[in-house]
């Protein structure tokens, strides 16, 4: 299993539950198993950060890829998603990452609100999904 696979929950809280055939997965940032996040750039000496919105979309939804993996469950298998945005005016960012993975046609519904901060400073989006996959251990 890759590292990045290992990343441990921060709360009392599991990253997926499965109820039947629906996986629902947790809210997923662009955190990685050794906690540095991605889409943070040290952009001068004095420590100015650059927050990629792109990489840090690409990022969770990776990151839930491998999480609907546990399940044996595809980013295919995705119904419904709910993204949480600390600046709005990232949307043109998050919108094309995300289109890299999901599309119009045969995508899941989608639901985009901005929130006033996540769990960490340097995160700039989280997402939360729910999926349907036959559960073939019944």
């Amino acid at each position: 299993m890759e590292e990045t696979n290992n990343v441990t929950p921060r709360g009392a809280y599991p990253h997926t539950k499965r109820v039947g055939d629906f996986i629902f997965i947790s809210g997923t940032s662009s955190r990685r198993a050794d906690n540095t996040i991605a889409g943070v750039d040290i952009i001068d000496e004095m420590g100015t950060k650059h927050l990629n919105i792109e990489v840090q979309t690409r990022e969770v939804i990776q990151n839930i890829a491998k999480n609907l993996a546990k399940e044996d469950a595809t980013l295919k298998d995705v119904v419904d998603v709910t993204s949480f945005l600390v600046n709005m005016n990232d949307f043109a960012g998050y919108n094309k990452a995300y289109a890299e993975f999901f599309d119009i046609e045969t995508g899941p519904t989608r639901t985009t609100v901005a929130v006033h901060q996540l769990p960490h400073p340097d995160l700039v989006v989280e997402i939360k999904v729910v999926a349907y996959k036959k559960n073939n251990f019944n």
